[in-house]
């Protein structure tokens, strides 16, 4: 189902650098204005990452991400640093700008670092997701930013913004949800709670025929919870039989293991009496999408 086109996120960058034309470093004034704000950055004015640890982009993963961003717009702004001759280099976010580009976008949003903002990108990231007026989303993302930017663990992130784990756990899994339902939620055309039922779901087809449903059939979310139970409950006696039918050779169960610790998540192996089957390697977000890449390119 396709969803309509959301406004791009962030304000104009002419407008912000007028304000902060002379800033380079957090020291400087007006400095407060520019870190932690997003902006809306013409891709010819972004540079690549010259010490980017990835070297390898799967072009099939860059064209399957322009598509959704050419029907939905950038869901999760990326991360620049401003430089000198109004350039800006990638700090994170080079898969999403490469698409970016595919898609035909001229402008991306971006968050902007300094070159020493680290605490007072805390204090703005703390201060922004004290306002009212932000959706879930945009709460997830304030979260996930302070966590890998600020080197945050998730106590200690509970304690900055004076929220219990149990509700920043809750937020920040949404961003395992796909893009479309991201939207959706931004869009008010599902709440929080419909959106905390979906993500229980693994696979992205389920999720999205879940949320098409939702909003099809305008279901409450204790509805959506019951057919989020049904599914697992389906799936789970899917899994149960196949086991018993085809189970995993002691060999394979080893090796499932072995992958396991090397990726450090959770990882599936299964076989079918044939040999035919599929090794599967869950990700939460996109940084933990890139640490699992990196281990995978030699």
């Amino acid at each position: 189902m396709a969803a309509p086109k959301r406004q791009a996120l962030g304000r104009g960058l002419s407008a912000l650098l007028k304000e902060t034309e002379n800033v380079n470093s957090a020291k400087d004034q007006n400095a407060e204005k520019l870190v932690g704000a997003i902006a809306e950055i013409e891709t010819d004015l972004i540079v690549e990452n010259p010490y980017q640890p990835r070297t390898n982009f799967d072009p099939e993963a860059i064209e399957e991400l322009s598509i959704s961003i050419r029907e939905l717009g950038v869901i999760q702004p990326i991360t620049v640093r401003k430089m000198t001759e109004g350039k800006f280099q990638i700090i994170s976010g080079e898969r999403r700008f490469r698409a970016s580009k595919l898609a035909g976008l001229k402008s991306i949003p971006a968050y902007i670092r300094l070159a020493d903002d680290q605490s007072m990108l805390e204090m703005a990231l703390v201060e922004n997701i004290q306002r009212e007026e932000l959706d879930a989303i945009e709460i997830a993302l304030s979260y996930q930013r302070l966590i890998e930017e600020c080197d945050l663990t998730q106590e200690a992130m509970s304690e900055r913004v004076g929220k219990k784990r149990s509700t920043v756990t809750n937020y920040l899994r949404l961003l395992k949800l796909q893009p479309i339902i991201q939207a959706g939620l931004r869009d008010k055309m599902i709440s929080m709670g419909h959106a905390r039922a979906i993500v229980n779901v693994e696979d992205a087809d389920d999720q999205l025929e879940i949320y098409e449903q939702t909003i099809a059939k305008e279901l409450s979310v204790r509805q959506v919870e019951e057919a989020v139970r049904r599914l697992k409950e389906k799936s789970q006696k899917s899994t149960d039989t196949s086991a018993k039918s085809n189970p995993l050779p002691e060999k394979y169960g080893e090796i499932r293991d072995v992958l396991s610790q090397h990726f450090d998540t959770q990882v599936a192996l299964n076989r079918s009496s044939r040999g035919k089957g599929k090794i599967v390697i869950p990700f939460k977000n996109d940084s933990d999408f890139e640490r699992i890449l990196d281990l995978l390119t030699p």
